[in-house]
């Protein structure tokens, strides 16, 4: 057995679209073990063929062709997987579509799992931000299930929000945007506050808190990012005005088998594959 898993998570915004840009040379020196994709948008038999045959391949894409769409590539098969938030044939579960997979793997003994997760972007006052609140409520529920029911999980990739003002480079230009609303930045407060714990969000109301940890927070500390996405105008990526909004969030149990965070931000803009950079952790076995 390995002595520890890698698990890298990235919003690839197509995923062909990537592989010509260069992301299959990083993933061939990226000593990936698990790899969780968000913004596939591409058919099972395109992943395939651009993965290869040496990864074990699950995907849920998405019911409006050419959106969203998750998927877990890993080196070893899963022992099982589900698919979507909320009971079938509910608004929680249609809104999920193509952004909720979870996948269970055994690592000698230990049962890990491991969840590709892309949160509506959302837009105030518009149906989009309406399927974003109903998105992050079903997304708690679970949290709290999972929480109940496992002792290693790990909830990876793209939650469109940024937590805190530390993960926004210009967060005062943003209070009023979608991904940095107070009210989003409230559901994390409560995500990340200890579990059973009164939580008195940015917004002013008052929750539970679930008892989850923010790898990236609590890997970097308090500092500036580090950011994960850059909007695609102006010199974002150059002057690294960005958004920290990948995530790995684990539980408490799986928080203290960290090894190693690192976001893989590219060399330059010219090089880059994708807006988003790929968040990498290394678990202990």
């Amino acid at each position: 057995m390995a002595e520890t898993l890698r698990v890298a998570s990235v919003n690839v915004n197509g995923i062909r679209a990537a592989f010509r840009k260069g992301m299959g040379e990083w993933l061939a020196t990226s000593g990936v073990d698990v790899l969780a994709l968000q913004e596939v948008r591409a058919d099972n038999s395109h992943i395939e063929e651009l993965l290869g045959g040496d990864w074990h391949i699950l995907h849920d894409p998405c019911q409006i062709k050419g959106r969203a769409g998750v998927a877990i590539a890993s080196r070893m098969p899963s022992t099982a997987h589900r698919i979507g938030l909320g009971a079938p044939d509910t608004q929680e579960s249609i809104q999920s579509s193509g952004r909720w997979l979870e996948a269970d793997f055994m690592l000698g003994s230990t049962p890990i799992t491991v969840i590709s997760n892309y949160t509506h972007s959302g837009e105030v006052d518009t149906p989009k931000q309406e399927a974003k609140w109903a998105f992050l409520d079903a997304m708690g529920e679970r949290m709290n299930e999972l929480m109940d029911e496992r002792e290693f999980v790990a909830i990876v990739g793209d939650f469109n929000v940024g937590h805190r003002e530390l993960d926004i480079k210009n967060w005062r230009g943003n209070v009023k945007r979608s991904g940095f609303l107070p009210r989003e930045r409230s559901y994390f407060d409560r995500f990340f506050g200890p579990r059973g714990e009164i939580v008195t969000g940015v917004d002013g109301t008052e929750g539970a808190g679930y008892g989850w940890i923010d790898v990236g927070r609590r890997f970097a500390g308090e500092v500036d990012g580090p950011y994960t996405w850059w909007s695609n105008r102006g010199q974002a990526f150059d002057n690294d005005t960005g958004w920290r909004i990948d995530y790995q969030v684990v539980t408490p149990a799986l928080a203290e088998r960290v090894e190693d965070y690192r976001v893989d931000r590219y060399p330059s803009y010219d090089t880059r594959w994708s807006d988003h950079a790929p968040v990498i952790v290394d678990y202990r076995a």
